[in-house]
């Protein structure tokens, strides 16, 4: 019996290309895909790069699933964000707010001088880098030419905003998706000292009032226990892989926006 042949499938990732594959293969309607996590405190029982791990895993299974039908492409994942919040617990790495505004604004510059993409999709792994990365994709966009949209995974999961203990942080949700996809990597055996918050109005009125900004950490008694905000008792690696699922799927109608938006940029 002969055995069977396993054909590769072509890599997506910019990093795998030579420098002649670039103009082959992609062209000015392709979308770049950045992911960008975080290193920070994930409680007593997730690793520091739990947003590393997930936000990578958010790319490759949304490129899995959409790379052929938009031409998806991979960018190198930026692993330290703004972690400001987290920096009381050791192991917290943060980016200052001029030194992440002038890495996105070079990279920005240097697709626009090395590759012929001109739309950019930053997949988000972590809360903390949502308001920079809003205001960074006026000035990608406006500055550079490129059409840009910044995609927020983890709020798509299971958002109830009925929850009695919100998912903000180390709860259900990342736990649950770590069970499923590093279960080596998740200390069990500290999930069950987690105590349930105190005070989740002050969860509500401090982190998730839109009306209000006020700067926190996760060390702040009424919001958090031991860095986590959320029900980290609840999770389970079957709800992890259903949240993935989600996660993929819901981006494919995000790509197909952007590429309809592609004619408001200024060339």
């Amino acid at each position: 019996m002969m055995a069977s042949v396993q054909r590769d499938v072509p890599s997506r990732q910019i990093g795998d290309l030579t420098f002649l594959d670039v103009s082959k293969r992609l062209r000015a309607s392709s979308i770049l895909c950045m992911p960008i996590g975080s290193i920070e405190q994930h409680g007593p029982h997730l690793p520091l790069n739990t947003d590393v791990v997930l936000v990578e895993e958010y790319a490759r299974r949304i490129i899995a699933r959409w790379g052929e039908t938009f031409d998806l492409w991979q960018l190198p994942t930026l692993a330290v964000g703004l972690a400001r919040e987290h920096d009381w617990a050791p192991g917290t790495l943060s980016l200052s707010i001029q030194g992440m505004t002038t890495f996105m604004r070079d990279l920005g510059r240097e697709i626009v001088r090395g590759l012929p993409a001109r739309n950019l999709a930053i997949i988000n792994g972590h809360g903390g880098n949502r308001g920079i990365l809003e205001a960074l994709a006026q000035e990608l966009r406006a500055d550079f030419g490129l059409n840009i949209c910044v995609l927020h995974p983890t709020t798509w999961s299971e958002l109830d905003t009925k929850a009695e203990i919100p998912e903000i942080h180390g709860g259900k949700n990342e736990t649950s998706m770590m069970l499923a996809l590093a279960p080596n990597l998740v200390r069990r055996e500290q999930i069950a000292q987690l105590q349930r918050l105190p005070d989740n109005d002050a969860v509500r009125t401090t982190i998730l009032d839109q009306a209000v900004t006020w700067p926190w950490t996760t060390n702040e008694a009424q919001i958090a226990n031991l860095g986590v905000i959320g029900d980290a008792q609840a999770a389970s690696a079957e709800l992890g892989l259903s949240l993935l699922k989600q996660i993929e799927e819901m981006a494919g109608p995000i790509f197909k926006r952007l590429l309809d938006r592609q004619h408001l940029v200024r060339s």
